[in-house]
């Protein structure tokens, strides 16, 4: 119950159309209860003889022979008057009619509730949806990078896409349509009491046992809703991975594979979802046969007191008729369970995300940093992912502002890992990274990111047009800058060149664009940010000559009056930088500049050697 509330708590932003549907659901309900006590005036209009059409059709009997032909008698008598003065016509066939058209209005009266409290409820529903989407959303842009690499893509994609479909059951239908139909359970169980209480004793004793089943059944679909989602996140990995990855799967020849691992996954999903269905199925009929049995029950009772005299049928009509109607809703409630409990089960899974709490997060006291003016310290640096291996041991080094820096070693040795950690991607375990003396703990995160910008091996692109993946994130850039850092980054031939220029769509992590044309639009999308700072991944490993050498042009022009560092693997490329890092298995084991680390020896001068065949 704990999920339900605080999913419910959701609502609270959504209570000026709450209220309102709520409202609306009670005029519904006592208007569908309403329509139910007809029955008994119409009874008496048509089965009257003809030299009483001008008797009213409300009245009530004193002494013994009292009776109460209809719920509206226990209205106040001028009420009971007007009725009658607006029924009553001068032949029977006239009263009929305008009892009919009575009986119009209130169904059309009824109706037009329901459409105003439908269209209420939709709006707070989706309200409440779109609410808890969109804090999803944010809340994984909080959390660290960690986390995103201890999960599936496809789990996570299934949390804001399939889990929040099936909480917007438990608040739509579980919430608003259990008021519904509680409303209307309440009228109709008047009307059952009003009618006759003796009547409505005998059918109360089948509550019980449907209460019991409605139970059951309930924890049952829950723990099933679980291993269905799961299934359900599974499937909807591989499905990811597989349209990722599809030219590794097409080269490979591994489509018979791929397509065995999925039909295995929606193989088990399918069963899940069987056992689901078979169980949440078994309630609705059940709980019927209950009230069946119930109505058996008191026809057979109601029917010796009709014969005995001790029970009038105009009063019997009206008991039947608010019984069978209260079956609906009853009915509906047992079924709204299952989405309930599904939608707990979902949310559960939200609420989990939502609870992780993000590692990297500013201090009250956090303080902007809008520029680099001095240095960079890393003071006795030692990281690990686990708490246990290490990954960096004791790194100190110092970067001034405006130097080039290059992190070189071996893979593993922790280069990408320490840029993380400047970026504040990771905390250190121990030691500092300063920034002007300052501790990159105490400074406003989304500041110090601004002062960075990133060029990867791995150009990570967006499916949109040339022009918004130069200018990310800025709606409004103008026409110059853009094309000032596409000429910058040798980018703008080739984008005029393409379709529709920059306006061109360049596909999913921009698949259609070669190697050398994506690291030029990374550059351009580096240059457009201006930062002081920047970070290298070896930008230019995986091209061709010719595209490497468009691509050193523009890294060379957007080095120029920055701080940078460089991940190498060319050692080509980092000759005449200012400072060389050498990192083995986490440690630095050497420093210095190209010339001085040649005339040391040691691993630098093997890695030199290597590439260069000396």
């Amino acid at each position: 119950m704990k999920d339900y509330f605080r999913l419910l708590s959701y609502l609270k932003p959504h209570l000026k159309y709450l209220v309102p549907a709520m409202i609306f659901m009670l005029l519904f309900a006592g208007m569908s209860g309403f329509s139910i006590t007809m029955i008994v005036p119409f009874t008496k209009i048509v089965f009257s003889k003809p030299g009483e059409v001008s008797k009213p059709v409300l009245e009530q009997k004193e002494g013994p022979e009292k009776e109460k032909e209809s719920l509206l008698v226990i209205l106040p008598q001028t009420l009971k008057e007007k009725f009658n003065q607006v029924i009553l016509g001068k032949t029977q066939l006239e009263t009929l009619g305008r009892f009919c058209i009575l009986v119009f209005l209130i169904f059309l009266i009824k109706n037009l509730f329901w459409y105003t409290q439908s269209y209420l409820i939709v709006r707070v529903e989706q309200g409440v949806i779109m609410d808890i989407r969109n804090k999803l959303y944010s809340h994984f842009h909080l959390l660290p990078l960690e986390y995103f690499h201890g999960q599936k893509t496809g789990v996570l994609i299934s949390r804001i896409t399939n889990d929040i479909t099936l909480v917007r059951g438990a608040v739509a239908n579980g919430f608003a349509e259990t008021l519904r139909q509680g409303f209307l359970m309440l009228v109709y169980l008047f009307l059952v009491f009003w009618a006759s209480w003796k009547l409505a004793f005998i059918a109360i004793l089948l509550f019980p046992p449907a209460i019991l089943i409605i139970g059951k059944f309930g924890r049952k679909v829950k723990k099933s809703s679980v291993l269905t989602q799961e299934k359900m996140g599974s499937m909807t990995s591989v499905l990811q991975e597989t349209i990722s990855g599809i030219r590794v799967v097409k080269a490979f020849v591994m489509e018979k594979f791929e397509i065995k691992k999925f039909t295995d996954t929606s193989r088990d999903y399918f069963k899940t979802m069987v056992k689901l269905t078979r169980i949440g199925s078994l309630a609705p009929p059940l709980t019927e046969i209950l009230g069946v049995s119930g109505a058996v029950l008191i026809l057979w009772f109601a029917g010796k007191d009709i014969l005995a005299g001790n029970l009038d049928p105009g009063r019997f009509f009206l008991f039947l008729f608010a019984t069978l109607s209260l079956m609906q809703p009853v009915r509906s409630i047992s079924n709204l369970n299952i989405d309930i409990q599904q939608g707990l089960a979902a949310a559960k899974r939200i609420f989990e995300v939502l609870d992780t709490q993000p590692k990297i997060k500013n201090r009250p006291d956090a303080v902007l940093k809008e520029s680099l003016d001095k240095n960079i310290i890393f003071d006795r640096v030692s990281f690990s992912y686990d708490g246990e291996k290490p990954v960096l041991s004791d790194i100190s080094f110092e970067v001034k502002a405006g130097e080039v820096a290059a992190l070189v070693g071996p893979s593993g040795a922790g280069k990408s890992t320490l840029m993380d950690l400047l970026i504040r991607f990771y905390d250190p375990i121990t030691g500092e990274i300063k920034i002007d003396g300052i501790d990159l703990k105490k400074v406003e995160l989304g500041s110090l990111r601004n002062l960075m910008g990133i060029v990867t091996q791995e150009t990570i692109l967006f499916n949109d047009t040339v022009w918004n993946n130069i200018a990310y994130g800025h709606e409004n850039a103008s026409e110059q800058r853009v094309y000032d850092a596409a000429r910058a980054a040798n980018a703008h031939d080739f984008i005029r060149a393409t379709p529709q220029g920059y306006q061109t769509i360049i596909g999913d992590r921009g698949v259609k664009l070669s190697g050398g044309e994506k690291q030029r639009l990374a550059i351009a999308r580096a240059l457009f940010k201006n930062p002081p700072i920047l970070i290298f991944d070896e930008a230019t490993s995986s091209l061709d000559s010719e595209s490497e050498a468009l691509v050193q042009e523009a890294i060379d022009r957007l080095m120029k009056g920055r701080t940078v560092f460089v991940i190498a693997h060319r050692l080509s490329t980092i000759q005449h930088v200012d400072k060389i890092v050498v990192l083995e298995h986490g440690r630095i084991v050497q420093m210095g500049d190209h010339r001085s680390l040649l005339e040391q020896g040691g691993l630098y001068k093997r890695l030199y050697d290597m590439q260069f065949r000396l």
